[in-house]
Order: C-alpha cells, then structure tokens, then sequence
C-alpha cells in the first residue's frame, strides 16, 4: 500500500508533467481551478489549486476534503502512484469506476483531452 509521502511525491511529479506539457494537455491544465484529491484507503485527502498548469497550494487533510473543489477525485493510494508512473490508465480507471472524477461540464470537456 502506498504511504501519503509516496502519494505526496506523486502528485508533485503529476504537476511537473502538466507543466511541461504541450498542445491540447497544456490547454486542457491551463485552467484556475480549486482541486481535491481523496485517497480512499489512507483517509486522507489533497487539496490545493490547478492554476497556469501547475498543482499549487497543496495541503494533506485527514479524511474527506472539508469542502467542495470544483475538481474532485477519489481513489485508492495505489492508483494514483500507478497512474502518474504510467502503469495505470486513467480513462480505464475512471471507466471502471477505479477512480472518481467530479467536475463541472465544462470543466470535463476540458480536461477530456488528458484522457
């Protein structure tokens, strides 16, 4: 089982990949948007901000978000190292119910394109 330094170091890397991304994977992280980010098996939670295609502001809460980001995920430890590693699929995950993406509409259909 992942630890929360593990899953920390984690999504410090997934934000340096959005920030050397290109094309439509840099317009899709170019949002300004308040981020959360549970892990279901080690009752903890990331919040922080998706801003100029960086994870800022990031804070480790126990249990569930305290309130509501306008993008949300859910998932275990496990996955979310395995997805930023590239072992793990994000479409598949989220597909198969793995992993728990809310989002405004539009924020979806922009973020369809890191899919």
């Amino acid at each position: 089982m992942a630890t929360i330094e593990e899953c920390r170091s984690a999504l410090d890397r997934l934000s340096d990949n959005l920030a050397r991304a290109n094309g439509e994977v840099r317009g899709a992280t170019a949002l300004d948007r308040t981020l959360s980010c549970h892990l279901t098996d080690l009752g903890t939670s990331f919040t922080g901000r998706l801003a100029d295609g960086r994870i800022e502001d990031v804070v480790t809460v126990p249990g569930p978000p305290p309130g509501k980001a306008q993008i949300r995920l859910a998932m275990t430890g496990d996955d979310l190292v395995a997805m930023v590693d590239g072992r793990l699929n994000f479409a598949k995950a989220w597909a198969s119910g793995r992993v728990r993406l809310e989002a405004g509409f539009r924020d979806l259909l922009r973020l369809r394109s890191l899919l």
